[in-house]
């Protein structure tokens, strides 16, 4: 059985999926879900959002499950080990699942990342530094950057 739930957040809210015990989605929403059903799993999830977003959290503890293709998630796992404070490039990201040329297609399963956050996305900028493109916004990727570096 799924389970949503709906937390508000400083950009919104996050809508938390859960199914069989383990987050599936998180992503960033304006206006509260109707239709939730929350759990304690996405209970759970929206405290440890809400404790790095304070500051309190660097790693995350809930149980999760990636589901995509197989490049996906070869891309996603390498993307979960990015540490706090630190970034990386799709380049990188390339390099290290052993297709250094696929860097754009790496970009395009970084984008498609449905654990926002909980695997960190915002760590990933351009070749030359730039901060590239972010699904909720560059404004909330300088945001969660910013955030990352003063603690």
């Amino acid at each position: 059985m799924k389970h949503v739930g709906c937390y508000a957040c400083p950009f919104g809210y996050f809508r938390i999926e859960e199914e069989a015990g383990k987050v599936i989605v998180i992503d960033v929403v304006k206006e509260r879900a109707e239709d939730v059903s929350p759990s304690p799993v996405t209970d759970e999830a929206a405290q440890e959002l809400a404790e790095y977003l304070a500051g309190q959290r660097r790693v995350f503890t809930i149980p999760y499950e990636f589901r995509g293709t197989p490049f996906r998630l070869q891309v996603w796992r390498e993307l979960a080990k990015v540490p706090y404070g630190t970034t990386t490039t799709y380049k990188k990201l390339a390099e290290a699942i052993g297709r250094p040329r696929s860097y754009h297609a790496v970009g395009g399963a970084v984008g498609a990342n449905p654990l926002s956050i909980l695997v960190p996305c915002h760590r990933v900028i351009g070749t030359n530094g730039s901060l590239t493109g972010y699904a909720w916004g560059l404004p909330m990727k300088k945001y969660l950057l910013a955030l990352e570096q003063q603690h």
